[in-house]
């Protein structure tokens, strides 16, 4: 019987799939520290974003044949080590990305109508001040017409450009790999409406002097994409958004442009250092934040829980 350690959970439905199939799954949390001494009685690992396997780790464990990210990003595994020692490694990268994409937006309506602050005065003040918090919150800006710049062009930021084209915003997406994608408008089955817009790359200068409002979905690859000198390209009182990885972003430039305004507002849902975030960001005015839960809505927890068992079955050929 092959055995799985779904060491930051899986979906029951994901579970019972697995189990129909003959696999052992268990589903209690190891620690990190703990992990070399539990992990080599297993034959698989799935992880979320809470546990890494790392090259000291695989060493240990001489069982492992796969390891399983439920999500799209690989950065907390040694891929190519983990392929070196004929371990699989897979990832579900169709799951998650329209929560990932709604969150984005939830950030975008958050800063651009000051949500973040009513939703703290109004009860507070509101019973007394209604006419002034009234006054002070009318400035907020419509999305409708603004650019949004996409750092990205995977199947994240491809969801959030069909987001950000359904309620009319211009798009410029920026990705060395990919030069044009077509983007289908309505993705529901109900509807007998079909519209594809073909979207356009463009190169990150021309995003930074034009966006306003900028979001970022692309893996960290050992440095910041977003940093002092990309601040300093972009437009006065851009939006920034990340809810793609901690240090894609550089933090220190980041305040540094909301201290200064040139960056309005930002939105967060991934740190340079998590579980214990800088806490500078989280209490910056500005700042709209979210504890890395870009995917993690129910919808998507089923999905992903379902695409694993999919794709770890078919991997076995069960």
């Amino acid at each position: 019987m092959i055995k799985i350690l779904a060491n930051d959970g899986i979906h029951p439905d994901g579970k019972m799939l697995l189990e129909e199939a003959g696999f052992l799954v268990e589903t209690n949390r190891v620690t990190q520290v703990k992990l070399p001494e539990v992990l080599p009685k297993y034959d698989a690992i799935f992880v979320r974003s809470a546990t890494t396997v790392r090259k000291d780790l695989i060493d240990k464990c001489p069982n492992l044949k796969l390891i399983a990210r439920g999500g799209v990003g690989l950065d907390n595994i040694d891929v190519e080590y983990a392929k070196s020692k004929g371990i699989t490694v897979i990832n579900t990268p169709n799951s998650s990305s329209q929560s990932v994409a709604e969150l984005v937006f939830a950030h975008l309506f958050t800063l651009s109508r000051f949500l973040h602050h009513a939703n703290r005065e109004m009860p507070a003040k509101g019973h007394k001040n209604f006419k002034n918090l009234k006054k002070q919150y009318s400035k907020g800006t419509q999305l409708r017409g603004k650019t949004l710049g996409v750092i990205g062009f995977g199947r994240i930021g491809i969801e959030t450009i069909r987001l950000a084209l359904g309620i009319g915003m211009n798009v410029l997406p920026v990705d060395p790999y990919v030069e044009e994608v077509s983007v289908d408008i309505n993705t529901y089955k109900s509807s007998d409406i079909r519209l594809s817009v073909r979207v356009n790359s463009v190169t990150m200068d021309e995003m930074l002097a034009k966006a306003d409002f900028i979001t970022l979905h692309v893996p960290f690859l050992g440095k910041p994409v977003i940093g002092k000198e990309e601040i300093a390209k972009m437009k006065d009182g851009v939006f920034l958004i990340n809810c793609a990885r901690g240090g894609v972003v550089d933090e220190k430039a980041l305040l540094d442009g909301l201290n200064s305004e040139k960056i309005a507002g930002a939105g967060i849902d991934v740190f340079e250092d998590e579980p214990m975030p800088n806490t500078d960001l989280l209490k910056h005015p500005n700042v709209s934040a979210t504890p890395h839960i870009g995917g993690s809505t129910l919808e998507a927890q089923r999905n992903i829980g379902l695409e694993l068992a999919d794709r770890v079955i078919a991997h076995y050929g069960l």
